[in-house]
């Protein structure tokens, strides 16, 4: 007969961390990063909490691990042949989709900097960015300005998704806003005035390529 240190081994080994991170997202996913507890993570996968401090030493540990998992799919599914400025706005999107779906991710990005994710978004751009010549001495800061517009965009779009998501339409809720900012003294807010129309009806992500588009053609004009 099997003793119960031999059971909880072949559990153990029948459970892989790439399992327990799946599942510590779906819960991410549903309810934010109050609902992921290793009690609930464990009943999730039919499992006890022993079996998966096997693979994960703490929360922390696998808040990171779930982060890297977003991240890492999002910048190795860009196509092997894509253009440099076409990868550069197919993984800045991606992120941006990302973070959208997964509001739990942008907060760890912004908490936690040394996460391999970090590392993993730097990479990807500024390889494409050597790939389009631009000079070793401008790499770093073309980078960054790219990976802190993408998730400091990507972060405050998902949060005012967040924010509105039990109240009027989004359409709605900025043609109140655009309401208000039309109230505002003309002399005061000229351009307020002169954009206000294009508020209420702006695509958030295509207003986010724009942005990308911008940093991209100032860093090929230094170039």
């Amino acid at each position: 007969m099997a003793t119960r240190a031999q059971r909880g081994e072949r559990r153990t080994d029948a459970l892989s961390k790439q399992r327990i991170v799946e599942a510590a997202i779906e819960l991410l996913d549903a309810g934010g990063e109050s609902a992921l507890t290793f009690r609930a993570l464990a009943a999730r996968l039919s499992t006890g909490a022993g079996a998966i401090y096997w693979h994960v030493a703490n929360k922390d540990e696998l808040l990171g691990a779930a982060t890297n998992d977003v991240v890492a799919r999002v910048v190795t599914d860009v196509a092997v042949d894509a253009e440099p400025r076409e990868a550069i706005r197919a993984v800045a999107l991606g992120i941006f989709d990302a973070i959208d779906a997964h509001l739990w991710v942008g907060t760890q990005l912004a908490r936690s900097p040394w996460l391999s994710a970090i590392p993993q978004i730097f990479e990807s751009f500024g390889s494409q960015l050597h790939a389009l010549g631009v000079p070793e001495r401008a790499q770093f800061d073309s980078t960054s300005a790219l990976v802190s517009y993408v998730l400091g965009a990507a972060g405050q779009n998902a949060a005012n998704g967040r924010a509105h998501a039990h109240g009027p339409d989004r359409t709605a809720f900025l043609g109140a806003v655009a309401e208000q900012w039309r109230q505002l003294d003309p002399a005061r807010y000229p351009f307020v005035h002169r954009v206000v129309a294009q508020l209420p009806e702006h695509d958030d992500r295509v207003q986010f390529l724009a942005g990308v588009d911008l940093i991209l053609n100032g860093v090929e004009t230094g170039r």
